[in-house]
């Protein structure tokens, strides 16, 4: 089931003395993150409680936001280290583009043969591309996140891969992966 709210940052601390906060941006940018009209902070008894954002902005590497009831610098310090969580319908996507989270848990399966190597644990970015981690019976598989790999990404589905071999176990005699 896809998550209502999903993770969209940290806030680091407070910026000025009217109440605005740096976050640090888990979106593809702190520039997204700055754009979002509203944001949720969970209340103590874990409940989405929304904040309308007043103004925003980039400041270095952190999005710069301040919210609708945060008026001081005080009040700002004390939410720091909080996660805040933007509503999945708030979040723009590109044609074709899925969100990570939904891809988590996911099954890798590959794209000839059908066979389901592990699941989806987490994708992370690297120096040059980004990598997923693959949960198997036999323990982590990290593959790059490029095309020539990942074939597809479909939320409702898996992640559809190509592998060379080497990249997972070999399978049991007397199987073959087609396109090996």
């Amino acid at each position: 089931m896809k998550k209502k709210y999903l993770e969209g940052g940290r806030i680091c601390s407070a910026h000025g003395v009217r109440g605005a906060f740096k976050a640090e941006s888990y979106c593809d940018s702190a520039e997204v993150l700055s754009k979002m009209k509203r944001i949720f902070l969970p209340d103590r008894a874990g409940v989405m409680r929304e904040y309308a954002v007043t103004a925003g902005g980039v400041h270095g590497r952190s999005a710069l936001l301040e919210i609708e009831g945060i008026s001081s610098r005080e009040e700002a310090q004390a939410l720091n280290g909080r996660t805040l969580y933007l509503a999945r319908e708030d979040i723009p996507l590109a044609p074709g583009q899925v969100l990570i989270a939904d891809l988590i848990g996911m099954p890798v399966i590959d794209e000839e043969s059908g066979r389901r190597y592990g699941i989806c644990r987490a994708i992370e970015d690297g120096v040059s591309y980004p990598l997923i981690t693959v949960e198997t019976p036999d323990g982590d598989v990290i593959l790059p996140d490029i095309p020539e790999f990942i074939r597809r990404k479909d939320p409702d589905e898996g992640i559809f891969v190509r592998v060379i071999p080497g990249f997972f176990k070999d399978e049991p005699e007397g199987t073959e992966s087609a396109g090996r």
